[in-house]
């Protein structure tokens, strides 16, 4: 397996989005449940952007999405929140393994995010969190959303490589599902607190994955093997 370029699903996959969006709620709207407010919040993206890939809507940047579905949240909840809380999700918190984890698997490969974020909320993200990528891709090169194929196929072409050089890197099956329909590599990360304690889903690889390991560091050893 000649794997040239490894790119990543970012929200869950490298950054811990639940602890870090609620701890800026909690400090925005200190009378809120701030960790079902995060909940709710995330589980408004989904079909924010199902919008757009089914073609009722043109492309939106996910910064303007999550503005939007802050005040639709907010209102489920009976308050008003600032628009500046949607940046919440510039700074949330890289998973334990991540940073080194990606510093050692940039020595060997070209590593890039390919996540539904905008390039400007993947660039302030990187800085706050520390990821060294070598360059920035996903949904805005594509002007679309995962899981459409041309999100990881403009990913592989900005690259000027075929997607059989490329692995998307994922802790999310349906993502690495899509991913490989288009003809990419796939690896599988568990994330298995991604959702609290209580969570349910992902916890393992759900089909024959190409490289299924335990965090980035494994993921390395495994590449090198």
């Amino acid at each position: 397996m000649r794997v040239r370029a490894l790119i990543f699903d970012v929200f869950g996959t490298c950054v811990d989005w639940r602890s870090a969006v609620a701890r800026e709620v909690a400090a925005v709207l200190p009378g809120v449940d701030a960790t079902a407010f995060a909940t709710a919040w995330r589980a408004e993206y989904d079909p924010a952007m199902a919008r757009i890939r089914e073609g009722g809507r043109g492309y939106v940047a996910l910064d303007d999405l999550h503005r939007e579905n802050l005040h639709r949240v907010a209102a489920d909840f009976g308050v008003t929140a600032p628009d500046d809380l949607s940046h919440a999700w510039e700074r949330l918190d890289p998973w334990r393994d991540v940073v080194a984890g990606l510093a050692a698997l940039k020595a060997h490969h070209i590593i890039a995010p390919c996540s539904n974020g905008s390039i400007a909320l993947m660039t302030r993200l990187a800085r706050h969190a520390g990821l060294p990528w070598d360059c920035i891709l996903g949904a805005e090169i594509a002007q679309d959303y995962k899981p459409k194929p041309g999100v990881y196929l403009a990913a592989c072409a900005a690259l000027r490589l075929p997607p059989d050089q490329v692995m998307m890197v994922a802790a999310h099956n349906d993502d690495l599902v899509a991913a490989r329909a288009a003809g990419l590599k796939t690896g599988f990360i568990p994330r298995p607190t991604e959702h609290g304690p209580a969570q349910t889903t992902d916890l393992a690889p759900e089909a024959a994955w190409d490289i299924i390991a335990q965090d980035f560091h494994d993921l390395g050893r495994q590449l090198a093997s």
